[in-house]
């Protein structure tokens, strides 16, 4: 009695057995290839990061309380000179203490490309000011002077991040 194989004759050998395994390896590396590709790329073409005239005029609403902190500056300034303490705390925890949330809100709105920048500039701001009471608090004369300092430069460098177009309706340029 005949016994019917199911195995590949014996002809074929070895050697179909890993051409077809590599053939079907192949095929699902190049199916796995093309499937990635395609979801990577939807088709529609990436938009290039503009700012909507409601963000613009967002950004420059909080600007201008941003630039009227900056304006305060020669008064900060004044007291730093004068050492005087008291005030110049005051004048952190008063008209400057809203400077981090209008940064906040001004980077939040910005180009997703321009944001991490903004952020870094930000933090460099509100570091600053919090050194800057710190050595009013220990009544510090040196790290007071230099901790003005670094906050003018702040202020300046943060300015910078603002777009062209609030700075201009703002006269900043």
């Amino acid at each position: 009695m005949a016994v019917a194989s199911l195995s590949p004759t014996p002809a074929a050998g070895p050697f179909t057995r890993l051409s077809r395994l590599l053939r079907s390896l192949t095929l699902l590396a190049v199916a796995t290839l093309l499937s990635l590709s395609l979801v990577a790329c939807d088709g529609a073409p990436k938009k290039a990061d503009v700012i909507s005239a409601e963000d613009l005029a967002l950004i420059t609403r909080q600007a201008e309380g941003f630039l009227s902190a900056r304006n305060r500056l020669p008064d900060l300034a004044a007291l730093v000179n004068k050492r005087d303490w008291t005030f110049t705390r005051n004048l952190i925890h008063g008209p400057m203490q809203e400077v981090g949330r209008e940064m906040l809100y001004i980077n939040q709105r910005l180009p997703k490309a321009e944001q991490a920048e903004a952020n870094a500039r930000a933090k460099a701001l509100k570091d600053a000011l919090a050194d800057l009471d710190e050595a009013a608090r220990l009544q510090d004369a040196d790290a007071l002077r230099k901790g003005y300092i670094k906050v003018a430069s702040s202020f300046g460098l943060y300015a910078q991040i603002l777009p062209q177009a609030v700075q201009e309706s703002l006269k900043q340029v």
